[in-house]
């Protein structure tokens, strides 16, 4: 399948590198709740990159990098041996279960400073495990023994003998698998090891969660969320609809919303916000949204909003507004922001904004967008996390280039997949 970028971004700052792009990966998920050392490294790194790049800051994951390099984040989700078959003891030796392949070999490194999960000993959770690409199969957790050293190679022996949790195809929403599961009495420093070895084919996929359970034997938390507010519906289109809401409250914390709708979980989100798609058009739905917390308790269901959708389909109307603004500019060079609105009344798919870019400008690197340059002409597309642009939504990025003259023009004319937009 082909390369994806990352499965969540946020916007970068300036002097962020190019996007990553190229290559191809065998890529299908990874946990992340408790998120394994993948996971966390990306987003850390993802973080510390200003969202064009990453530069995890965390010592670990920095080490990590260091020894195999960027691609294993980029990949978060690819950590598998493709004819494992059930023979995970007999092919993974001592030492390489977090990284059972070179690729990912230096998610093994024996450091204390991994990234880490604070979870609650003996308590309900949910299990979170991204569905890159959904498969059939069985996912077994196990943890280390009391007594497990991080500093120390992990080795098969280091396992408690029987998996604490196993289940076998979970619920599959919002492009994640969620299930519940009780923790194991443990208190202080562990590994939880997760193996999930597909139904339909010998592949398995493997990845080390670093946690640190605290409550040992005491009372496990069974405060539930408040109630979300009730949802609110922007940027109806043919296929999806924006639903904010406010927040719910928690003793502890609120880790995840599910959104249902006819009884079923249509999208998860960790902030108040989420945008459902997959929808029919010109139909009615109800939605309401529940608040989940980290030892698995609910809260009741938020207030019920109605929404119908349009009957476009997510065709897009062309109907958009630019605003470009140069933040900085310095002799023989400047760095653009650009925004690009859709103003009209349905989804903008794949977009694709062009604008002149004369000789005597060269582009020297972009940031939440692919930027090419020829003929004169500068195109930008979105990329994995912003390629479509909902009614009513908008997207931005931005770009570093050399001039030869100082400042440069700003351009006079934009047009968005073949339509020319307005210029605020």
């Amino acid at each position: 399948m082909k390369k994806r970028i990352a499965l969540l971004a946020v916007a970068a700052a300036v002097g962020a590198v190019l996007v990553h792009t190229g290559g191809t990966a065998v890529a299908h998920g990874s946990m992340v709740w408790p998120g394994s050392r993948t996971y966390l490294c990306y987003e850390d790194g993802r973080a510390g990159g200003g969202g064009g790049d990453l530069n995890p800051t965390n010592p670990a994951c920095a080490a990590a990098v260091a020894q195999g390099g960027k691609q294993p984040l980029w990949d978060w989700f690819g950590n598998l041996i493709s004819n494992a078959a059930g023979r995970h003891r007999e092919i993974i030796p001592d030492g390489n279960l977090c990284g059972p392949t070179t690729k990912y070999s230096a998610y093994n490194l024996t450091r204390a400073d991994w990234p880490t999960t604070q979870v609650q000993a003996n308590s309900q959770v949910t299990f979170r495990y991204n569905a890159w690409a959904p498969h059939p199969g069985t996912w077994e957790q196990y943890v280390t023994k009391d007594g497990f050293d991080v500093t120390k190679p992990l080795k098969w022996s280091d396992l408690e003998p029987a998996p604490f949790d196993k289940v076998t195809n979970p619920p599959l929403a919002g492009g994640e698998y969620a299930w519940q599961a009780r923790l194991p009495n443990k208190s202080g420093r562990h590994v939880i090891y997760s193996l999930w070895q597909r139904s339909d084919s010998p592949e398995a996929f493997y990845s080390c969660s670093d946690v640190v359970f605290g409550g040992g034997t005491g009372t496990p938390d069974t405060t539930a969320p408040s109630a979300p507010g009730t949802p609110v519906a922007s940027g109806v289109t043919g296929s999806s609809v924006k639903l904010d809401w406010s927040a719910s409250t928690d003793n502890v914390g609120v880790s995840a919303y599910r959104v249902y709708s006819g009884g079923q979980v249509v999208a998860t989100s960790s902030t108040n916000s989420v945008t459902v798609t997959g929808l029919s058009a010109d139909t009615s739905y109800s939605f309401t949204v529940v608040a989940a917390d980290s030892a698995g308790n609910a809260s009741a269901a938020s207030p019920g909003v109605t929404v119908r959708t349009s009957t476009g389909g997510g065709t897009p109307t062309g109907s958009c507004t630019v605003a470009y603004t140069r933040p900085s500019t310095w002799n023989g060079g400047y760095t653009a922001n650009v925004s690009v609105s859709n103003t009209g009344t349905s989804a903008i798919s794949a977009w694709q904004l062009v604008w002149a870019f004369p000789s005597g400008q060269q582009l020297s690197q972009a940031w939440s967008s692919t930027v090419t340059v020829a003929s004169g002409q500068a195109t930008a597309k979105g990329v994995s996390y912003n390629a479509d642009i909902p009614a009513g939504g908008s997207v931005s990025f931005g770009f570093n280039a050399t001039s030869t003259s100082t400042p440069p023009a700003d351009p006079t004319s934009f047009t968005l997949n073949g339509s020319a937009c307005a210029i605020r």
